[in-house]
């Protein structure tokens, strides 16, 4: 698989901030505290958000090494607040972990949650990166990141590590999962449905610099995380010539470039922790595309590599 990060599990804690004291979790400055590893698309995109909103001071983080290393993708540091949240946890304790500091317990570890409440009851005097009547569309751009990209990236780049197939070839034998025609097949409909996608977003960018209105939302945080993935995990697993084809979209990777030199997001962009992530937890093949860089991220950056478990605040 191409991935380098396992698949998540279902999200067990899926607690929501609310407007008041009333709904148990409300909005307070400094009794809330994030965990996340920068190395994981969930943890970067709510790190980017966080310093979009400019939350700081209100909201602290806690880096966590980029390999997890506790069994099932978890993190040894989380482990005591998913136990005091659940009794006899034996899941993997595994981040973004938002987590109450009154209480010491977990309030939710299911990302997109945890996106909208930041935006909905922390962000209240930054940005609007949720505006009122695009909810769907925002919606819609999660999805086709989610999906059309990182999902359809995953499975073009999969193949049985017994043959050397790239995108477009229809030689060899799939062990166990058919012919070697039918699994470059597929391989060739997923490609085909990235590159469709990735078509749609260049085309869009031709007449607007974001994604959904006229200033970065939530859409521009999905997209980017995307992209950084597609570059530095996916293509690893790619041939050189989809890898190409992918790179062959000038405004979306301009985009992305763009958005890697907003401080928001370029700060919190841990090449080196994705790589080593990557290696640990990949059980591909590395192909061709490997060798074939779209985008110089350190070179519109201009950042210094964060480092694994750091506290702020």
């Amino acid at each position: 698989m191409s991935s380098a990060f396992p698949l998540p599990a279902p999200s067990r804690f899926r607690g929501r901030i609310g407007r008041d004291a009333r709904s148990g979790y409300y909005a307070a400055a400094r009794r809330y505290r994030l965990h996340l590893a920068l190395s994981c698309p969930d943890g970067l995109r709510i790190a980017v958000t966080h310093s979009l909103l400019g939350l700081g001071d209100t909201l602290p983080v806690t880096l966590l090494p980029a390999v997890p290393d506790a069994p099932g993708g978890g993190h040894r540091a989380l482990r005591p607040l998913y136990e005091a949240s659940s009794h006899a946890y034996a899941g993997p304790a595994v981040a973004p972990v938002l987590s109450d500091n009154w209480t010491g317990r977990i309030v939710s570890t299911h990302a997109p949650d945890i996106l909208r409440d930041l935006v909905a009851r922390f962000g209240g005097h930054g940005p609007d990166l949720r505006p009122h009547g695009v909810e769907e569309e925002l919606e819609d751009v999660r999805r086709l990141c989610a999906e059309d990209i990182g999902e359809a990236a995953q499975r073009a780049g999969q193949a049985d590590p017994r043959t050397d197939i790239g995108i477009g070839t229809s030689t060899g034998t799939d062990i166990g999962t058919g012919t070697g025609t039918d699994a470059a097949a597929r391989r060739d409909a997923a490609a085909a449905i990235l590159l469709r996608t990735l078509g749609v977003l260049e085309r869009r960018l031709a007449f607007r610099r974001f994604m959904v209105g006229g200033h970065i939302t939530l859409a521009d945080v999905d997209l980017w995380v995307a992209l950084v993935e597609l570059d530095t995990v996916h293509r690893h697993h790619l041939d050189a010539v989809a890898v190409h084809r992918i790179a062959d979209h000038p405004r979306l990777w301009a985009y992305a470039r763009r958005l890697a030199a907003h401080p928001a997001f370029g700060a919190h962009l841990d090449l080196d922790g994705i790589a080593r992530r990557h290696h640990a937890h990949c059980r591909g093949e590395e192909a061709a595309g490997a060798a074939v860089r779209i985008v110089d991220w350190d070179a519109h950056t201009g950042r210094q590599r964060p480092e694994a478990a750091r506290r702020t605040g």
